[in-house]
């Protein structure tokens, strides 16, 4: 059976971030069957450094990092420069796999998303849980998910996001095997029967105004809103200068689509949203394929919504885990809920909210979070892709 240790710190040398993870995820010291370490970083440390460190203790670790706005877990929230948070999976080789490739872009999001997907599947059969990571700037979500989902089914739950930056939709970070890159993605694969999961995301943010229509699109660039540059119109519904940079735009930008009645009452929100986290001039890079005709609003956060849709969907994985014991927990958030949204004490209740529901006797599970660009979790019983919200993946027994 699967077993998962984590921990999360605060210290400025890489080196002694990931020592002092170890040995706080271990206090009796390194299981003899670790076989992986998957861990979150801002940019205050350069993610191939905090793996180096990782292999002095454990050589024969499979290790994969990514770099984000800040980190969660069971010790609470970490938005420094200079945060480390880590899981590691310890089990047999047969119930935990992983996979990565290079060079993923929107343009060939399908095929490389294909690549990763076919390579895990090959080494480890028996998949039914995915932790996936992909880059947070440029990429076609749509179609990474689909290429998994061809390759594994809808039945197998896809979970994890994208790498991001401090909210300047600059450059985002990937660590694996022994390789810092920009644009690349790994996925790891749990194949333990005894394991049972269940994913829940929400958002609270409302759609206002009259949408933006798309009226020239390919792939995920938008050419033109409402018969204008893309990039033109949307700043300017935002009364911002052209100038501005994806970093000026991610807080308050958040777009969002119409979702039918039955995914809406299941999300607690009548759309879904979704971030720009790169343009080339007018051109905007949306995170998802994009069809002309589509409509687009922006949003407002509504704080009481926040709360309360975030309560909702704690009481769903509570009622729906029963009696089980959480072993670990998944958590992905937008990089926009953090220290851009809120205050650190009110971070502070959210996290303490989720703690509370998942521990188990006053014990909280195993915990690892990242604040980035994207989230992928279930709606509606399908795998999904969604943007500014809080997701959560709950694996049980």
């Amino acid at each position: 059976m699967l077993e998962f240790f984590s921990s999360s710190v605060r210290i400025v040398n890489s080196e002694r971030a990931a020592q002092e993870c170890i040995e706080v995820a271990f206090p009796n010291g390194v299981a003899e069957n670790c076989r992986a370490i998957l861990f979150n970083a801002t940019l205050g440390h350069r993610l191939d450094k905090v793996a180096a460190a990782i292999h002095k203790i454990l050589p024969s670790v499979a290790v994969f990092g990514a770099s984000g706005c800040g980190v969660t877990g069971r010790e609470g929230v970490g938005e420094s420069m200079n945060e480390l948070a880590m899981m590691a999976v310890c089990g047999t080789e047969k119930e935990i796999g992983s996979s990565a490739i290079t060079e993923i872009y929107g343009h060939n999001s399908y095929e490389k998303g294909l690549e990763l997907a076919q390579q895990l599947k090959q080494q480890t059969p028996g998949i039914n849980v995915i932790y996936l990571l992909c880059s947070g700037i440029d990429i076609n979500n749509t179609l990474v998910l689909k290429a998994f989902i061809d390759t594994f089914g809808e039945e197998v739950t896809i979970f994890g996001g994208t790498s991001s930056d401090n909210m300047r939709g600059v450059r985002s970070y990937q660590y694996h095997g022994n390789k810092l890159s920009e644009h690349d993605a790994w996925a790891v694969g749990f194949a333990d029967p005894t394991l049972k999961n269940i994913t829940r995301a929400t958002h609270g943010f409302s759609a206002y105004g009259a949408p933006m229509i798309v009226t020239k699109a390919e792939g995920n660039r938008i050419f033109e809103l409402n018969g204008r540059g893309a990039w033109s119109e949307y700043t300017s519904r935002l009364a911002k200068p052209f100038e501005s940079t994806c970093g000026d735009t991610i807080p308050i930008g958040a777009l969002a689509e119409e979702l039918p009645p039955e995914l809406a009452q299941e999300y607690g929100n009548s759309h879904i949203l979704r971030v720009i986290t790169k343009h080339d001039g007018d051109i905007m890079y949306y995170p998802v394929t994009c069809q002309e005709g589509m409509s687009l609003w922006l949003t407002l956060r509504d704080e009481n919504l926040i709360f309360t849709e975030q309560q909702r969907s704690l009481e769903y994985l509570r009622t729906n885990i029963g009696n089980g014991k959480p072993v670990a927990v998944f958590q992905t958030d937008c990089l926009a809920r953090g220290r851009f949204l809120f205050n650190r004490v009110v971070k502070d209740e959210i996290i303490a909210m989720m703690h509370n529901a998942l521990a188990t006797d006053g014990v909280i599970p195993p915990w690892l979070g990242n604040y980035g660009f994207g989230e992928y979790t279930r709606l509606g019983g399908k795998n999904a892709y969604h943007n500014y919200s809080t997701a959560l993946l709950v694996l049980y027994r």
